[in-house]
């Protein structure tokens, strides 16, 4: 039980909801409250989807599958996440809607890249490592729960009180996301690194 504790709590740190809440800003000031709800909820699908998927056939989905390494989904990924955040730096919120594209396709877009992400597919790797394969879904399903959870509050909470703070909530939104861009860009570069010394060790 423990393990499986651990496993929820590491896999909604990586989600990170407070981190997501900026990026899906323009989302959340656009969208109804029942809107909102059902369009995190297509994505928590099409991220348990690819989350169990990960966690049940492990790192030999890339050999096998992919004919590839996990390095090199690693780097790929780091650089995806790299020219996110360096839109995100020199745009603001409006770079994070743009690379979503149409609006019809949100849900699949929250999930691709923002919920879906090296790290985030990694551990899943690694839950399905550490606890058997029922477990490790549950531990899933439990993790992308808490996390939508967290920012439907978060959106009760924006919508009550914009109307009142709307100049000093722009303000933050601006100010945490260019810095947590910066962050992401840290992340990226890591992840990158990482990926080039593994594939270099193993080459």
């Amino acid at each position: 039980m423990e393990e499986f504790v651990h496993s929820v709590l590491l896999l909604l740190v990586l989600l990170n909801p407070f981190l997501l809440i900026v990026y899906l800003i323009d989302i959340v000031k656009k969208k109804t409250k029942h809107l909102f709800v059902r369009i995190l909820f297509r994505a928590g699908v099409i991220s348990f989807v690819a989350f169990s998927c990960f966690a049940i056939l492990g790192d030999s989905i890339f050999s096998s599958v992919f004919n590839a390494q996990m390095a090199s989904f690693q780097i790929f990924g780091g650089v995806v996440f790299l020219l996110t955040g360096i839109q995100f730096v020199f745009k603001g919120n409006a770079s994070i809607e743009s690379l979503r594209g149409e609006s019809k396709h949100i849900a699949g877009a929250i999930a691709m890249p923002i919920f879906i992400g090296p790290g985030t597919i990694s551990y899943s790797v690694i839950i399905g490592e550490r606890l058997d394969k029922p477990m490790a879904l549950l531990a899933i399903a439990t993790a992308i729960l808490l996390c939508i959870s967290i920012i439907i509050l978060l959106k009760l909470v924006h919508d009550r009180i914009q109307t009142k703070k709307e100049e000093l909530i722009e303000q933050y939104i601006d100010i945490a996301g260019r810095v947590i861009a910066l962050l992401l860009g840290t992340v990226s570069i890591e992840l990158i690194m990482s990926g080039l010394t593994f594939w270099l060790k193993n080459s």
